[in-house]
Order: structure tokens, then C-alpha cells, then sequence
């Protein structure tokens, strides 16, 4: 008989159920970041709890924050003065300034100035202290920085 003849479940005809895509590079946090983690995982566990029968969706979202908290590592507290990961840094890019945070990957938050770790405009400024002049997209001296400094203690709540 023709395969196309015979039913088999709908189950093995559906499309694979693939996890959440892991950010690529270790994950570093800050205090804040680890933070927002943890919280998430609650609020997906108590959710779970309270109906057993969630959507695989949130089962896999779960899994996902679970893995996330597991292999989260600390940033160490920058050093004054220098650009890193857990540091409000105000600069001049193309003569506007602006002031932005250098946060982890699940913390990023472009519209509220908190870039991850990974992103361009991040990974040109790491490493560089308060008054040097960096290269950015091909452009020598594209960005200024005016100052680095850690996230404040009442910012990171």
C-alpha cells in the first residue's frame, strides 16, 4: 500500500519542537543580570506549578533561563577609569554624546542604553580608558570616551 494511503499520528508529521538558541561566547552577567535571571526562572517554576499542563513553550523558556542561571558567570567590578563589562560609559560618537551600560547578553536593552557584552559598539570600547579615542566602523577616532565608570549600586536593583 502507498505510504501516501496510510495515517500515521499528526505527531510525526508536525515540525520539530527546537530549543531556545543559546547566545554564543560565555555568559557573563552583572549583579543585576544575575539577578533578572534567577527571577525569570522563578516566575516560569510558579507558573509551571500552577498549571501543570503550560504550553511546551514555556517548559522550553524555563529550560532555556535554567541553563542560563547554571552557566552564568560574574563580571568582576571594573576598574575606574577603564571600559568593561558592568560600566555606564558616556562618550562621543560622531560628535553626539551619549551614555550607555555594558551588560550581559540577557540584560541588553538597547532602548534603555543597556547594550550586551557582544554587541560592535560594546566590544570597541572595552578595554579603552577615559579620554582615549577609538576606531569604529572604518573610521579612525570615531568614538570618544568621557567616561567610565561602574553601574551605579542604585541602578543595578
Amino acid at each position: 500500500m502507498s505510504v501516501a494511503f496510510r495515517r500515521e499520528s499528526d505527531e510525526e508529521h508536525k515540525e520539530p519542537r527546537f530549543e531556545l538558541p543559546l547566545p554564543a561566547g560565555p555568559n557573563i552577567v552583572t549583579p543585576r543580570g544575575l539577578r533578572l535571571i534567577c527571577d525569570q526562572v522563578l516566575v516560569l517554576e510558579q507558573s509551571l506549578a500552577a498549571d501543570p499542563a503550560e504550553p511546551e513553550s514555556r517548559q522550553r523558556e524555563l529550560r532555556y533561563w535554567n541553563t542560563r542561571a547554571a552557566t552564568a558567570e560574574l563580571a568582576p567590578p571594573p576598574p575606574e577609569g577603564e571600559v568593561a563589562i558592568g560600566t555606564r560609559v558616556h562618550f562621543r560618537l560622531d560628535g553626539a554624546e551619549r551614555t550607555i551600560d555594558i551588560v550581559g547578553a540577557d540584560e541588553a536593552d538597547p532602548a534603555a542604553q543597556r547594550i550586551g557584552f557582544a554587541a560592535p559598539l560594546a566590544q570597541a570600547m572595552i578595554g579603552a580608558e577615559s579620554g582615549d579615542t577609538l576606531p569604529f566602523n572604518d573610521r579612525p577616532e570615531a568614538i570618544e570616551i568621557l567616561a567610565a565608570f561602574p553601574i551605579p549600586a542604585e541602578d543595578d536593583a
